[in-house]
């Protein structure tokens, strides 16, 4: 029987959202270990569920916005302080409608939109290096096409 741990490397997957509108971008204020923090709207994958689909999810329950995706952002892999390995799906989306009555995930603060000037100023506030450099590569116009990350049954 063997009892080591297991080699392979596990990352957590993730989805982020970049939510463009009138030059400002949905952000989300959350408390994390007693310190608020700015992310895109963002979270972990489900068991069965799309990247596509996560990302959607997410969105709409941190921040009470539904959007539509237009383009994949990238792929991002980042190791926490802690050791925690990360792979971080990034999509851009444009807002579709706003429910201000919805409640938000246990932990979310409020959503907010921020500059991109506004963020970066509050560059000690972000909850990882992921939140501005996907906000950068978007800015800096790095966009695909959604059908490049393709769910296969």
């Amino acid at each position: 029987m063997n009892t080591s741990p297991d080699p392979r490397w596990a990352p957590h997957a993730t989805v982020a959202t970049v939510v463009v509108d009138g030059g400002r971008v949905l952000l989300v204020e959350e408390t994390i270990e007693g310190r608020q923090v700015l992310n895109q709207p963002a979270g972990h994958l489900e068991p069965g569920e799309s990247l596509a689909a996560a990302a959607l999810r997410e969105t709409v329950e941190e921040t009470g916005w539904t959007v539509e995706l237009t383009a994949f952002i990238g792929c991002y892999q980042w190791t926490a302080a802690d050791g925690t390995p990360f792979l971080r799906f990034c999509y851009a989306a444009r807002p579709i409608s706003h429910d201000p009555a919805r409640p938000l995930d246990a932990g979310i603060d409020r959503a907010l939109w921020m500059t991109p000037a506004e963020l970066q100023a509050a560059a000690g506030r972000q909850r990882s290096p992921l939140v501005w450099q996907v906000l950068a590569d978007y800015l800096a116009g790095q966009r695909y096409p959604l059908a490049m990350v393709r769910e296969v049954a």
